[in-house]
């Protein structure tokens, strides 16, 4: 079977990034710049990350539905749609976005970089519509003062969870990938005693220890994102950055989960806004607000690396995804978590990223 190299969406968690949504402007030459960004990303990536090889620079480019059709045309990843507006106790937002810029690093100035030379590149050919700037708070909390992501899967999980196989064979190392901006009301929020912020959670505050089953409140954030099909738990990893503007008073948390189908996100969307069972919601959402909500197919970083920039979105049954190199048959899952490397990350354009912690 051939193999693809898929983007770094497991890759480790950093101390900084920078997420950028655009939308592609009207025209043939806006769609040729981005098919041309596409084929010419890996090569940015390696421009700006050799400064600097211990800061483990990397990037995930997402597009969304419709801009997929303007690019690519047929096929379609069988599971991209736009994102679906959730109306429950709460308000889900569906909001624009063609392209997404997942840039990460243990460095700010590199994700800075990046993600200045990426749009100059693609220069008036898009609009952007989302930037937000996220850096680490202490010891990987929030800003609501709780740990974030400590169930996260690593690993060969991660890729488990993240990466499509033989469901979709004509995008095999693909992902889906849903991002929410949510600004929270701290004044509020801290106002509540620890003992109840700790309910809403289901994790006590200073240790981050989850409560015991028996202890934990119905309506707790992490009972509520437990999802499982046939006996089996639907893992997601998710790579969240608070930010802010102290002088706007803006203060939140960028929601951003990677999974093989978008349908485990979208279910634990489900049950934090409209509840598990109907009425029993997340109140973490009575102190955090949703203001966008888009979702993106990540293709491999194989297919990045062969779109054509002239090419017109191909017709139904011309195009395939472009195979990388063969992987013996009888490697399997093995030589899937080699290709990831030591630290469980998947390099783009063969940027090898060092297996350190902060």
């Amino acid at each position: 079977m051939p193999s693809v190299v898929p983007q770094p969406v497991v890759a480790k968690l950093t101390r900084a990034a920078i997420f950028l949504v655009v939308t592609v402007n009207p025209g043939k030459d806006s769609e040729v710049a981005v098919r041309g960004l596409c084929a010419d990303l890996s090569s940015l990536l390696r421009a700006v990350g050799f400064r600097d090889l211990d800061a483990r620079l990397s990037c995930v480019m997402g597009i969304g539905s419709d801009a997929w059709d303007r690019l690519f045309g047929t096929p379609r990843p069988g599971e991209l749609h736009r994102f679906r507006e959730i109306h429950g106790v709460h308000h889900a937002v569906s909001t624009p976005g063609d392209l997404l810029f997942h840039i990460r690093s243990v460095r700010m100035d590199l994700c800075f970089e990046l993600a200045t030379q990426i749009m100059a590149r693609l220069g008036e050919a898009v609009t952007t519509v989302d930037e937000v700037h996220g850096f680490k708070y202490f010891d990987d909390r929030d800003l609501l003062g709780f740990v974030d992501g400590t169930e996260n899967p690593v690993d060969a999980e991660a890729v488990e969870a993240t990466v499509i196989g033989e469901e979709d064979a004509d995008f095999t190392g693909g992902s889906y990938v849903i991002v929410q901006k949510y600004l929270h009301d701290l004044k509020r929020w801290n106002a509540v005693p620890v003992a109840e912020q700790e309910n809403i959670i289901g994790r006590y505050k200073l240790s981050d220890i989850e409560q015991e089953d028996s202890v934990k409140a119905p309506y707790a954030h992490n009972v509520l994102n437990v999802i499982e099909e046939d006996g089996q738990q639907l893992d997601i990893v998710r790579a969240n950055m608070p930010f802010g503007e102290i002088g706007k008073g803006e203060f939140g948390t960028y929601f951003i989960g990677y999974a093989r189908s978008p349908r485990r996100t979208e279910q634990m969307l489900e049950n934090m806004f409209v509840g598990r069972p109907p009425g029993n919601y997340d109140r973490l959402l009575d102190f955090s607000r949703a203001v966008t909500g888009v979702l993106f197919f990540v293709p491999s970083a194989s297919f990045l690396d062969n779109v054509a920039p002239e090419a017109d979105p191909a017709e139904p049954g011309e195009v395939a995804p472009p195979p990388a190199a063969a992987m013996p048959a009888d490697e399997g899952e093995e030589s899937r978590s080699r290709m990831a490397g030591s630290d469980g990350s998947l390099g783009i354009g063969s940027l090898k990223e060092k297996a350190d912690h902060e």
